[in-house]
């Protein structure tokens, strides 16, 4: 009888420890984000160094309007920002916790490699 309280105990506990399911769903939508081939591959470029809409679409072989799109996505997400320079936007990634994102997915995606 004591493990079986103690065992509602520790599930009570570890529930109360949980993220609210806001929280769950918010951290659900940020890692779908990193989900789609084309915008990994648009914030390793800006892991790289910050660049233009032109260069990064030059880089990846892509249209300016699709990554002109992908970086409106990523803006929206907080993942990347931009910086107008004259006429044009320079983009990076929006802060350390992205990049360490990305370090931490490469690292383990590359593990057994």
């Amino acid at each position: 009888m004591a493990e079986k309280k103690e065992k509602a105990g520790r599930i009570q506990a570890i529930r109360g420890m949980l993220p609210t399911e806001e929280t769950i769903y918010e951290l659900a939508e940020l890692f779908k984000m990193f989900g789609d081939p084309t915008r990994a591959k648009i914030l390793g470029c800006l892991q790289i160094c910050d660049l233009y809409v032109g260069e990064i679409a030059e880089i990846l072989g892509m249209s300016v309007s699709a990554v002109s799109h992908q970086l409106r996505v990523l803006r929206s997400a907080k993942l990347v920002k931009g910086t107008k320079e004259g006429k044009e936007v320079k983009y990076s990634l929006d802060d350390d916790h992205v990049t360490k994102i990305m370090e931490y997915g490469l690292t383990h995606v590359n593990e057994d490699k």
